[in-house]
């Protein structure tokens, strides 16, 4: 790898600030000189983060009506719009996928490694756009057969995968027959303050998207009239908003310094969608807060059972509701220590150095 290598990021899309959002900013200041190219930038978004005084590249949608606020509904666009991006002034090209990032075009040879979030969860999964787990209907079916056919062939351009967890290394070995060694995403848990004494409010923070079925927790907290803090932004808040209870308090976007102050001293973090990861299960852990999640997908790997949280069996407020009253009942076997502890098990430190030998590695 030459000294000063020209490197370019490559990330689906930049709609609002998630747990990938917060990986892209890590990997920046590990290599600051790297270009940012997406799709879709929601540039007001990003005020004061790591790329806000960057020139983030960005494609022909982000000029599209509503293609901020509904990115997902351009994905039959998105394909053909990430091989047009010019990459090739670069030496190195590393993506930030969970869509088509990782089908970037690379004319010159360039090295080209991907930290995948998963292989786009509609088209290998029996996920709807809505959040449900019924059968698609005939149109998205051929739409995703389309789409799994160019994303094989895209993946194949792809010269090493990483990824964040076990349940998407799986998934990646299913979809593409590709090896993709784990590295878990960065979670600071040295600026979280936990407190032993905790308040009588519940909290979830969250994209609120329609995979995400925050309406389950919303329906869940309504019947059982729990205080609830709802923190997010997303196309799914009119409809959350019209359905809650006066119990439900929603925040919007909500500062650092307020997430850390919240988590602080929340009852539990509560979580429904099967997360690829889930960095904010793991931030709530390093405040001390235990978790209430659905058993699926990286919350397995991040939270123990009966010690740092409580798992549910089922995606349905019933199956949540039941969880939340069993975890009243266990509340006094959760401590503020075993949660700290189990935390850091994912600090930054660790990704940091894992990430920068995975994109400089030759082999």
């Amino acid at each position: 790898m030459k000294s000063n290598p020209r490197i370019a990021f490559v990330i689906d899309a930049l709609p609002a600030i998630g747990g990938g959002e917060k990986v892209l900013f890590t990997a920046l200041e590990i290599f600051p000189t790297a270009d940012v190219f997406t799709l879709i930038y929601n540039q007001d978004v990003f005020v004061g983060t790591p790329i806000a005084n960057k020139k983030v590249k960005t494609s022909f949608i982000n000029t599209l009506p509503f293609a901020r606020q509904y990115h997902r509904l351009f994905l039959p666009l998105m394909p053909k719009s990430i091989e047009r991006f010019d990459l090739q002034k670069y030496d190195l090209i590393v993506s930030f996928s969970y869509a088509v990032a990782h089908g970037v075009q690379n004319f010159n040879g360039a090295r080209h490694v991907s930290y995948m979030y998963t292989p786009m969860r509609y088209a290998w999964t029996d996920l709807n756009l809505d959040g449900t787990h019924t059968r698609k209907n005939l149109i998205l079916d051929e739409l995703m057969r389309a789409f799994r056919n160019w994303d094989k062939k895209a993946a194949s351009r792809v010269h090493q995968f990483a990824t964040i967890s076990q349940t998407v290394s799986k998934r990646i070995a299913d979809a593409y027959h590709r090896e993709a060694p784990i590295i878990y995403p960065p979670v600071d848990v040295e600026r979280f303050r936990p407190s032993r004494q905790r308040e009588n409010f519940y909290i979830t923070i969250s994209r609120l998207v329609p995979h995400k079925r925050v309406d389950l927790i919303v329906r869940a907290f309504s019947l059982l009239n729990l205080p609830l803090i709802v923190i997010g932004v997303g196309p799914e808040l009119p409809k959350l908003r019209f359905m809650a209870g006066p119990n439900i308090q929603f925040c919007g976007f909500e500062s650092d310094k307020n997430i850390v102050e919240l988590l602080g001293k929340a009852r539990a973090f509560v979580s429904i969608a099967e997360e690829d990861f889930g960095i904010a299960i793991v931030e709530a852990q390093a405040s001390g807060c235990p978790v209430i999640t659905y058993k699926g997908g990286g919350a397995l790997e991040t939270v123990i059972s009966g010690v740092t949280g409580q798992f549910f069996n089922e995606q349905s407020s019933e199956s949540l509701i039941e969880a939340i009253q069993e975890f009243e009942k266990q509340y006094s076997c959760f401590h503020v220590d075993d949660l700290v502890q189990n935390a850091r098990k994912y600090e930054r430190a660790r990704f940091v150095s894992e990430f920068q030998s995975f994109v400089e590695s030759k082999t």
